[in-house]
């Protein structure tokens, strides 16, 4: 689904910088894909899919030694 209009933004270029470049702000969303700079209707929705993103990473994702340990 598009998200934001104007820069052309998908929920799943949102997630996919979630898991692959570990995007976790609304701030690291506006730098990477302009979402919510232009017109701004899309930053409620960009925000909550950006928690759900979040929300689907495992607490351990990020630490491969956890992994380990565990």
């Amino acid at each position: 689904m598009y998200v934001c209009l104007c820069h052309n933004v998908t929920d799943t270029k949102i997630r996919h910088l979630v898991r692959t470049e570990g995007v976790t702000s609304m701030r690291e969303l506006r730098e990477q894909l302009g979402v919510a700079t232009q017109c701004g209707k899309c930053a409620q929705c960009a925000k909550h899919v950006l928690n759900e993103a979040l929300a689907d990473i495992p607490a351990n994702a990020g630490c491969p030694g956890l992994m380990a340990a565990a």
